[in-house]
């Protein structure tokens, strides 16, 4: 059964919660940060550390100083990938240097290529390059839609536009995805959209939601 959300009732509203939503998005952001670190980066250096004291271990065998080896500069390569990764995560160069635009198409070129979804994304506006720290968090919205599409949807077929709209702008997103349960959203669980409506509370804009079972889903947010 079809049903809509809109922005106000996920008690994020703009008029009152707007420092809070801000807070909070900012403290998953560090809470996703250290996650990412402790898993994609620290474990990977436990393991270097782990076979540099093996080396140090006397009369060694040669086979087994060369696998060793081979285990420090594969899990090395490995924790510099990662790095890079979680660099491009907190601050996409070419978001920064080009502009929202720019990093959208960015963006959604590399999930095509990497995941099998086909992403059509249309803009009919200009993005102000002066606005880009406001427009870090449109970005972080849709890497968040994004994810939840492809992992938690299982979506196929995903649409992003932005128009303008009484001065302002629209930003309107939609899956063929499996949909969920619009009663988690109003229970604050799952599927991160906390974080999506806390950034659209930072930005004065509101945000609406229709999912219907096996159907998709809907976004319209503006800003």
């Amino acid at each position: 059964m079809e049903k809509r959300v809109e922005f106000n009732s996920l008690d994020i509203s703009p008029s009152k919660n707007q420092l809070s939503a801000a807070v909070r998005t900012l403290e998953m952001d560090r809470k996703r940060i250290a996650q990412n670190l402790h898993d994609e980066i620290s474990s990977k250096l436990n393991v270097i550390s782990l076979n540099c004291h093996l080396l140090k271990i006397p009369n060694l065998p040669q086979k087994d100083i060369e696998e060793i080896t081979k285990n420090i500069i594969d899990y090395t390569s490995k924790a510099l990938d990662s790095s890079k990764k979680m660099t491009y995560s907190l601050l996409p160069p070419v978001l920064d240097k080009f502009g929202l635009h720019a990093g959208i198409e960015e963006l959604c070129a590399e999930l095509t290529d990497s995941e099998n979804v086909d992403i059509q994304y249309e803009n009919n506006i200009q993005f102000n390059f002066n606005d880009n720290d406001k427009h870090i968090h449109v970005f972080r919205i849709l890497q968040e839609l994004l994810a939840n599409s492809i992992q938690h949807g299982k979506a196929t077929s995903i649409t992003i536009s932005f128009n303008e709209n009484e001065g302002g702008k629209i930003c309107k997103y939609s899956d063929n995805g499996i949909g969920f349960d619009l009663n988690l959203l109003e229970s604050h669980d799952g599927l991160g959209m906390k974080n999506v409506a806390g950034r659209v509370s930072i930005l004065g804009g509101n945000l609406a939601i229709e999912s219907q079972m096996n159907s998709g889903v809907s976004f319209i947010f503006n800003f």
